[in-house]
């Protein structure tokens, strides 16, 4: 459901409930085959990771079309009474077989392939691309992230940048499956039950006469969670009075969780900042770090020798900026017991349905995948 209540049956191209009036006029109801996948890898990638399945199968498995959506159809002046009440009684009674959400793939490999009569299976194409292409471009970016990362913590920042609500929302679900730990993001925290986290802004510590009395100010309020913004004025004497406040809470039972740094120079910086925590004996306080910080970004960070424990990861996950949408299409692939294929210059598709074998090398790597017919053995492939 949309925040103001809609259904999204509606969310849709008009082309989707055009071919399906046809196909009603024309009494085709045979059982389709349709087959979501990604036609090319975008510059600099290798793996896909997928993500939006769950929002996918909560759709059809609730869609109808509400009255309002019927009478607004009725409205356009465009479909035969006989057919929008063909639309009024219509659910989705056909299957779905996809890829489990944080699974990695490859291209042209089906993300998913729905089988249903062809009504109900063509109308889903759009929900399809639209939930599952963003979904799993920023879990596939998230994923980058993590493994430029090296096994420190990563926490989505990026609500403020994205594309709109819901993309903020499903940034957050999908970087959280790709390996990130927590969200800025309370409303996605209260939604899918995703860890939430967060520190301070510049304006908190502007706001106080002192930056010294800022930290204490917080620190008395959140005495188990402070992470004190140090960069506001000058990220050395901020470190130096972190310190202060992180050797008042040793004292009082609690603990200075970290430390953020949000500009300059992030190497030399956190190299400097590890030395003033850990020669006023805080060694267990962390080092965190945002601004503008992507998987090429926190790769030359940490080879750089910089002494960063978590990242803070924004806008360009949140907008894969670099690849900021995938090829995805979904394409009919079989109509009764015939197999469809494309043939158009540089869009063809592999024809009928399909499943992956995965083959893997004693380590328990990846070593190769093989797309198969959906009655084909991996003995049939080798």
């Amino acid at each position: 459901m949309m925040s103001t209540g809609e259904r999204l049956e509606l969310l849709t191209d008009l082309y989707e409930l055009t071919m399906a009036a046809s196909y009603f006029e024309n009494a085709m109801d045979d059982s389709a085959t349709f087959s979501l996948f990604i036609r090319k890898f975008p510059p600099d990638r290798a793996y896909f990771v997928a993500a939006g399945l769950q929002d996918f199968l909560d759709f059809a498995a609730n869609f109808h079309f509400s009255d309002s959506d019927l009478a607004y159809l009725k409205g356009t002046g465009t479909f035969s009474d006989d057919f929008l009440d063909y639309l009024k009684d219509m659910r989705f009674t056909g299957t779905i077989r996809a890829l489990a959400e944080g699974e990695i793939f490859f291209e042209n490999e089906p993300i998913l392939e729905v089988t249903a009569p062809i009504v109900e299976a063509q109308i889903l194409e759009t929900f399809a691309i639209n939930t599952i292409n963003l979904q799993s471009m920023i879990a596939t970016k998230a994923s980058r992230c993590i493994h430029a990362a090296s096994g420190r913590q990563l926490v989505d920042f990026s609500l403020r940048r994205t594309h709109g609500i819901d993309a903020g929302l499903k940034a957050a679900r999908s970087s959280y499956i790709a390996g990130f730990v927590a969200t800025s993001n309370v409303l996605a925290g209260k939604l899918y039950g995703i860890p939430i986290t967060g520190t301070m802004a510049h304006s908190y510590i502007s706001s106080f006469g002192d930056e010294l009395e800022a930290y204490r100010a917080y620190a008395r309020s959140f005495p188990d969670k402070t992470i004190l913004l140090i960069d506001t004025y000058d990220t050395v004497a901020g470190a130096q009075k972190a310190t202060v406040v992180g050797q008042e809470m040793a004292n009082e039972g609690h603990k200075l969780l970290g430390v953020r740094l949000d500009s300059g120079d992030m190497v030399q910086l956190s190299r400097q900042v590890r030395k003033i925590l850990d020669d006023a004996g805080l060694d267990d306080t962390e080092v965190f770090a945002s601004s503008s910080f992507d998987e090429y970004k926190i790769a030359k960070t940490i080879t750089g020798g910089a002494m960063i424990d978590a990242f803070g990861v924004g806008t360009k996950m949140g907008v894969s900026s670099d690849a900021p949408y995938f090829d995805m299409v979904y394409k009919l692939v079989q109509y009764g017991e015939r197999p469809i294929m494309k043939l158009s210059t540089g869009k063809v598709n592999l024809p009928g349905e399909k499943q992956i074998f995965r083959k893997t090398d004693p380590q328990g790597r990846f070593s190769e995948d093989v797309i198969g017919t959906r009655d084909e053995t991996i003995e049939d492939t080798s």
